[in-house]
């Protein structure tokens, strides 16, 4: 996955809340634009929760974007 690829997600409009799957099988929800960034060289992106804890993943071991369906979609 391309740090491009995953700043479009972040700042899409709408935001859609989506998972970032690693290479290793982590799937690491990004609730809101504010919750994520990716470093200005596109190497890492911090990715942060409601409950303020985060992870630093390297942006080459990102797999896949995921994203569920809203609750109302048929």
């Amino acid at each position: 996955m391309t740090a491009d690829a995953i700043r479009k997600q972040i700042t899409a409009v709408p935001f859609h809340p989506f998972k970032l799957h690693t290479a290793d099988g982590r799937a690491i929800g990004v609730f809101a634009r504010d919750f994520a960034l990716v470093s200005p060289l596109g190497l890492t992106v911090d990715v942060y929760q409601p409950d303020d804890s985060h992870d630093i993943i390297d942006t080459s071991l990102i797999a896949s974007i995921s994203f569920t369906a809203p609750a109302n979609a048929a």
